[in-house]
């Protein structure tokens, strides 16, 4: 038709994005890759393709402060609670630094069921905007409104930082016999993990696994030959796992495993994995050390407390067969 525009082809979009932006990306729900243009690597000062092209990349490096507010624009977004998804965040340069940057996206594409299937974005370095701004309200003010501005927020300042000191205190994260991570973050990154499954339509497994015999071993050898046990088994558990993967200390003789974007045939092979290599623990001559595993993963609907209880149920099952090398799976 004479004057009508041409269409755009995926090329000239990204072209296009790239003239206007720092960077670009886009997230295939359906297979999870994340594309991301060069400019967005140089913005954040790393080599082209240097991180991987999964979702885990981008909340990476997110500045913690800003994560949950980040994720409540996103999640408003791919929900229809709201009609565009724009945000100002802090992201972590590779030096170590942190950079503002607006990020804008639309979704593109949606599955029959209504779940996103496409959405695209783009990432813009708009820390010096936000200086200048900045700078400007701060010219506006009066001396006094200044020194009052600064006053609260000092107070503020202060205040949060008194929150974060009595919540370290309190809220230590790691067990202090094994150096995995104790149940009450456990608890806390459930919630989490659960949450980032349903958004980005990821598989989340659990593995429960305990001890068959510690009990057997204090009574024999000692507290001390008990403790080895733990400690030997957590290095086990520590040390064929990956990077995004949660290992806990449950309590007692039990561990918990929490595994994002793993399906339950994944999670098997793993447990299977582990029970051959405790099997084989060589804590004294006269023992055999052993495990049970239960595994689940995530239903749809389904709440975190609802997740765990299914994989300790598979876990009793396991235990009740009275077989050294026992697995059971919900």
């Amino acid at each position: 038709m004479p004057g009508s525009l041409p269409k755009m082809t995926d090329q000239s979009l990204a072209a296009t994005l790239e003239l206007i932006s720092d960077g670009i990306w886009d997230w295939n729900a359906r297979t999870n890759f994340v594309y991301r243009s060069p400019g967005w690597y140089v913005m954040l000062g790393y080599d082209v393709d240097e991180l991987e092209n999964t979702v885990f990349t981008w909340e990476s490096v997110i500045h913690p402060d800003d994560f949950d507010r980040v994720m409540q624009h996103f999640d408003d977004h791919i929900n229809d609670k709201s009609s565009e998804y724009k945000v100002q965040y802090r992201c972590r340069t590779k030096h170590g630094g942190y950079l503002w940057i607006e990020d804008r996206g639309k979704i593109v594409e949606r599955n029959a069921d209504g779940t996103v299937a496409r959405m695209i974005g783009v990432h813009h370095d708009c820390s010096v905007e936000k200086q200048q701004r900045e700078e400007s309200e701060k010219k506006n003010l009066s001396l006094q409104e200044i020194v009052n501005t600064q006053t609260r927020e000092l107070i503020e300042v202060n205040r949060l930082l008194a929150q974060k000191i009595k919540e370290v205190e309190l809220l230590a994260t790691k067990d202090s016999l094994t150096s995995l991570y104790n149940r009450l973050h456990f608890d806390q990154t459930l919630k989490l993990e659960c949450a980032r499954s349903i958004r980005f339509n990821e598989p989340l497994s659990l593995i429960a696994i305990d001890v068959d015999n510690l009990k057997p071993i204090n009574d024999q050898f000692g507290h001390a030959a008990g403790d080895l046990t733990l400690v030997k088994i957590a290095e086990i558990i520590d040390a064929n796992i990956r990077e995004i993967d949660i290992p806990v200390r449950w309590g007692g003789d039990e561990f918990m495993l929490l595994l994002p974007n793993t399906p339950l045939d994944r999670a098997l092979v793993l447990s299977e994995k582990l029970q051959g290599l405790i099997h084989h623990l060589d804590i004294h001559p006269d023992t055999v050390t052993s495990a049970s595993f239960g595994v689940a993963q995530l239903e749809k609907g389904e709440e975190p407390n609802q997740f765990v209880s299914r994989a300790d149920c598979a876990l009793y099952r396991s235990k009740k067969a009275r077989v050294k090398k026992s697995t059971d799976f919900d």
